[in-house]
């Protein structure tokens, strides 16, 4: 099969940005201390009464940066109409994928299969696997609508910030689209998950969004050399030529 370096560029990106969706999703059900990873003493902030609070955050959010990465170099080279398309694909896939999971939840288990856990102190094992691929349904919807609408800021907002800046400055639109959107994705997910669905304090879903944005704001920023790493080598792989003309075409879908 003969396939162009643009289409093949594509479908790698697109690959990549829907398996780094895919997987934060679900391994985004575990919480750890980031401090402690680190092996550092946990902080102690206090924000709007809420004592206590320190980085413990989903593993989602390992994966999530990478996502807004790819999310941008898409833009800049198959502009808003490639990023929609495979941000659309993505959510569909995690839909579809908790579908098949909630399914195979409900199957019932083989008795060999259930009691093997019993070795190594799991009672279980139907119960141990329900409890690690089962998520409540308004954290399904959160994460769904959370990532669809800061997928659509982030493409906006670049495409904003190119407009006003021209093609110099990929720091600015790549990292300045990638912290609204996150900001506003950390709060609707927090909102619709927890202070719509669980009736957590309002105070609560602040206090927590401010933590977790703290987090990706840091790890936006400290991202920002792979952009130019990303870049300098797609060029190099498309051919100068071609990866402005593909830059140029994407700047004008405005």
């Amino acid at each position: 099969m003969n396939i162009d370096k643009k289409t093949r560029l594509f479908i790698i990106l697109g690959g990549f940005f829907i398996a780094n969706a895919l997987v934060a999703e679900f391994i985004g059900s575990k919480l750890f201390s980031l401090e402690s990873s680190l092996g550092l003493k946990p902080i102690d902030i206090t924000l709007f009464g809420i004592e206590h609070l320190s980085f413990n955050l989903t593993c989602g959010v390992l994966l999530w940066p990478m996502v807004f990465v790819m999310t941008d170099i898409i833009n800049e080279y198959y502009g808003k109409q490639g990023v929609k398309l495979l941000s659309y694909l993505a959510a569909g896939l995690i839909a579809y994928t908790f579908v098949m999971v909630y399914l195979a939840m409900k199957t019932h288990p083989f008795d060999l299969w259930e009691n093997s856990g019993q070795s190594v102190q799991i009672g279980s094992m139907q119960v141990a696997y329900n409890k690690v691929f089962g998520q409540g349904l308004w954290i399904i919807i959160g994460s769904l609508v959370a990532f669809l609408i800061g997928q659509m800021l982030d493409v906006w907002v670049f495409h904003w910030i190119k407009l006003k800046s021209g093609e110099k400055y990929l720091w600015l639109r790549s990292t300045g689209s990638t912290l609204i959107s996150q900001l506003v994705d950390s709060f609707v997910v927090l909102i619709i998950a927890f202070y719509i669905g669980n009736n957590w304090p309002l105070k609560l879903v602040l206090a927590v969004g401010i933590v977790n944005y703290i987090y990706k704001f840091t790890v936006a920023m400290a991202l920002t050399p792979v952009l130019y790493i990303l870049h300098n080598r797609i060029d190099k792989y498309l051919g100068i030529e071609q990866a402005q003309q593909m830059t140029k075409s994407a700047a004008q879908e405005d």
